[in-house]
């Protein structure tokens, strides 16, 4: 099998209706997540001045037999790509640890060849993921303002001294294009 077959077959063994049940209680922070949203992205200097500004998307989905979660981010938007140029297509993949009682996470960027690792935790409001990454002291990726129609993510480096720089916001507004639930083709659904 080769081409458009088999890409259906890899998204359909990727993509999964729901988290397994031994797993439904630690993967519900990710849950308001799962389905698609449309991204106002900005990019900051080390000043806190914006550098840049696209759209974008981001597409999240229960995956690998309700295992982990998974998600695709775009920037610029595949909408976006005329005028704002070729971007970045990020894939991460999350699982719970239960000995660790946290969530391992893999952010692959393959425009810059980028593998990044983390660790994340859940808090009463927000979701975050920590790596160390050699050009700084710690990476964190956050989500905060999570709710049914949006949330807001942000990408800090803290250096050495503890001095905090934002590099990145994602600003996520549930997709338009696509209704929690909805059979995206393949005849799974997302978000469901």
């Amino acid at each position: 099998m080769t081409g458009a077959n088999a890409a259906l077959v890899l998204a359909g063994l990727m993509v999964s209706d729901a988290p397994r049940a031994e797993f439904e209680e630690a993967f519900r922070p990710f849950a308001p997540l799962i389905g698609s949203w449309d991204l106002d992205v900005s990019w900051y200097d080390d000043e806190g001045r914006v550098t840049r500004e696209t759209r974008g998307e981001w597409h999240f989905a229960w995956a690998l037999d309700g295992r982990a979660v998974a998600d695709i981010w775009i920037t610029p938007s595949r909408a976006a790509r005329a005028t704002d140029g070729d971007g970045e297509w990020g894939l991460t993949i999350r699982l719970h640890d239960p000995e660790l009682g946290a969530f391992r996470s893999t952010w692959m960027g393959p425009k810059h060849a980028v593998v990044m690792t983390f660790i994340g935790h859940s808090g009463p409001d927000s979701i975050t993921l920590e790596a160390r990454e050699p050009k700084s002291a710690k990476t964190r990726w956050i989500f905060t303002e999570i709710t049914p129609d949006s949330f807001q993510w942000r990408n800090e480096d803290e250096d050495a001294d503890g001095t905090i720089i934002v590099r990145q916001r994602f600003v996520a507004r549930r997709s338009g294009t696509q209704e929690a639930g909805e059979d995206l083709g393949g005849g799974t659904a997302i978000g469901g």
